[in-house]
């Protein structure tokens, strides 16, 4: 392994260089709020543990919205097709959002089996508000299904929140405003829109209604981790504070307060809403989880048929990857749909409200953290010692950089990903590879068989090198594929010539081949063990000239 190229990954990703946490944030910024704009998808996963008791949420039954009976949800599946046959509701969208504190809240859990409650705590400058519970999927392009909506609650501004002297973690005790009953909704993701009387304002808070079994079904998994590493609520994140330096970065989150991003929707509008609409479109079998109920439940993704990891999924627990890792040597597919996967080792901790709603992650400065002293796997980056496990073990490729825009070049047209798209050897697809991505480099542990099916050209600060979509086999028969580029699901919503400016640029062309391979994808990995039927061939000598 060349000391001095990982030397420079280690840095690039850490975020040790100033101004590296601004610029993280900038472009995390830049994409959730091109999202809205354009009005995209769908939204799952927040937050989890019981919180105090609250009043009830005076409320219309799932029945009484519009739409018509509940779609069946129990353990033996879900019928994706029948739920999306429903009629849509295209009003979702925040359009009001009015000024910063109008209104925002927060679940008190992450994730809840249909029928279970979960509280929400809301702070508003209005005297009353309701809540909408959107369920994001297709329905005809619609992209949501209205399923719930409460009567007109009582409002109040919640206390200031802290931030604590040793960690930098912004905090809220907030009080429950209400408690929501989910009888009757169905499994899936959910963005509840919060409205303040008058027309003050609104804000989402998204939820996932999981899935009690994943068998024989494809799992989206919402990746809730990355969300909150990401959300600057409050003023602190996991990348910087209000200096903007690495420095003065939160070594520990909370799930306990809103998400600054997109109207309160954290990541998923731009990193996960585009795929969950394509695979409720397709009607293959699907469950709903979240990345932190994938750590806790180690029995959860027994018998499923594939996994799905969408566009930014960066902060991993030992036990997420410990249960990924499980599943695909028992035979469940993988997707990686994004770039910069399994990259963060993190720990989650309980909070006020209940177990998993602290995200802890030290990165370079392990040694502080009192969970590393009392014997906890040191939060710094996977491929990082002490206990270095790099992630391209799992994924076939590893993060090689950011920040890039480059076009996507087909090298391998005759993969069966590749059916029906058109594609031809050479063929490039201006700004999907970015803004980070991953490539195959067998100086780390990479599975093999392993395919590369495109290999593109780029040069990230000064640096040249290439991004690599790549599709291994493993014994078990379950087939591993990773995009490498972080901007294919958003990619999934690209329309036009690019102009625009709208998705950075991105193009029809691109959302045709994006959907294309994507499609091809979900349909094989829904069948079964992918290795069986499509072993992989491996390609590395003939792309890289060495093996």
């Amino acid at each position: 392994m060349d000391r001095k190229y990982t030397a420079g990954l280690t840095a690039d990703s850490a975020g040790e260089g100033a101004g590296e946490g601004a610029g993280r944030r900038r472009f995390l910024a830049i994409a959730t709020g091109a999202a809205t704009a354009a009005g995209l998808g769908s939204v799952g996963g927040c937050a989890s543990g019981d919180g105090e008791s609250g009043a009830a949420a005076g409320a219309e039954p799932e029945s009484a919205a519009p739409g018509g009976k509940p779609s069946a949800a129990g353990s033996h599946g879900f019928d994706v097709k029948a739920e999306n046959a429903r009629p849509g509701h295209a009003d979702w969208p925040v359009t009001k959002a009015g000024p910063t504190r109008a209104i925002e809240g927060f679940a008190d859990r992450v994730s809840v089996l249909s029928g279970e409650s979960f509280g929400l705590h809301v702070s508003t400058t209005a005297p009353r508000f309701t809540v909408s519970a959107y369920r994001m999927g297709w329905y005809g392009g619609a992209r949501a299904r209205l399923v719930w909506r409460s009567e007109a609650l009582p409002g109040a501004r919640q206390p200031e929140h802290t931030v604590d002297a040793g960690t930098r973690m912004v905090r809220t005790r907030w009080t429950r405003s209400a408690t929501v009953e989910t009888k009757g909704w169905p499994e899936g993701c959910y963005l509840l829109r919060l409205d303040a009387q008058g027309g003050e304002g609104q804000r989402f808070v998204p939820l996932t209604v999981r899935s009690a079994t994943t068998d024989g079904r494809t799992v989206v998994v919402n990746a809730v981790a990355t969300w909150q590493a990401y959300n600057r609520w409050g003023g602190y994140g996991s990348y910087d504070g209000p200096s903007g330096g690495f420095a003065s970065r939160s070594l520990a989150v909370s799930f306990d307060r809103p998400y600054e991003y997109d109207d309160g929707a954290g990541l998923f509008l731009v990193y996960e809403a585009p795929l969950v609409a394509l695979a409720e479109r397709l009607g293959i079998p699907l469950a709903y989880t979240t990345t932190t109920d994938v750590a806790r439940e180690k029995r959860l993704l027994e018998g499923a048929a594939a996994v799905l990891s969408l566009g930014h999924d960066e902060y991993w627990s030992p036990e997420q990857r410990e249960r990924f890792t499980a599943a695909r040597d028992a035979g469940t597919n993988i997707a990686i749909l994004g770039a910069n996967c399994c990259f963060r080792r993190i720990r989650l901790e309980a909070s006020d409200l209940g177990p998993d709603r602290t995200l802890v992650c030290y990165k370079s400065s392990y040694e502080q953290d009192p969970g590393f002293k009392r014997g906890h796997p040191a939060t710094v980056d996977f491929r990082s010692a002490p206990g270095a496990d790099p992630e391209s073990s799992l994924l076939g490729v590893i993060y090689d950089g950011y920040p890039v825009d480059a076009p996507y070049v087909v090298t391998n047209p005759g993969h069966w990903l590749f059916e029906g798209a058109g594609a031809q050897a050479g063929d490039r697809f201006e700004h999907l590879v970015g803004v980070e991505y991953d490539k195959v480099n067998t100086g780390f542990p990479t599975p093999r068989p392993i395919e590369i099916l495109a290999h593109s050209p780029v040069v990230c600060e000064g640096r040249p090198s290439h991004q690599d979509t790549a599709y291994y086999t493993v014994p078990s028969g379950a087939g591993v594929f990773a995009t490498g580029t972080m901007r294919w699901v958003e990619a999934l919503d690209a329309t036009g010539d690019g102009r625009s400016g709208r998705n950075h640029g991105l193009d029809a062309r691109s959302g045709a081949l994006t959907t294309r391979v994507t499609e091809n994808l979900l349909r094989v990995f829904a069948a079964g063990p992918a290795g069986r039927t499509h072993p992989a061939q491996d390609n590395v000598k003939a792309v890289y000239g060495s093996s």
